[in-house]
């Protein structure tokens, strides 16, 4: 079985690892401790949260500031757009950030939000069946 693990450095694991049950990611405790915090979108799709310090163990590159510099954009389906919507909700509630409007390309609707640390996630809903046959 082929899986995703997404690891991010962050500043504070427990806040974050708060802010990402609230986008709806439960968190897996067998690989959690207090230094990283494993997240779980999907039974594929895993993101670590990791302390600068652990996060730094793993690579010789410096951490990059995602506050003010973006490092990559990770994006997550929504199966509708009222659930994409209550997605990007309930995390601007727990304290991210939204740093534009919701985007409409007629097929598809995308929101971004933004963690604490600047990670940024695309989260976004496709309607094939109104996708153009050009």
């Amino acid at each position: 079985m082929k899986q995703v693990f997404i690891n991010l450095p962050v500043k504070d694991v427990e806040k974050s690892m708060n802010l990402y049950s609230q986008l709806g990611f439960t968190n897996n405790p067998q690989f959690s401790d207090e230094s990283g915090k494993c997240m779980v979108w999907s039974e594929h799709i895993f993101v670590m949260l990791l302390t600068h310090q652990k996060f730094a163990t793993f690579t010789t590159k410096p951490i990059a500031d995602t506050k003010s510099n973006l490092a990559g954009l990770f994006s997550l389906s929504a199966g509708s757009l009222d659930e994409l919507n209550n997605i990007v909700t309930n995390g601007l509630k727990a304290g991210g950030t939204e740093p534009n409007e919701i985007r409409d390309y007629g097929f598809m609707q995308q929101r971004t939000i933004e963690d604490f640390d600047g990670h940024t996630w695309e989260i976004f809903f496709m309607d094939m069946s109104k996708f153009p046959n050009e």
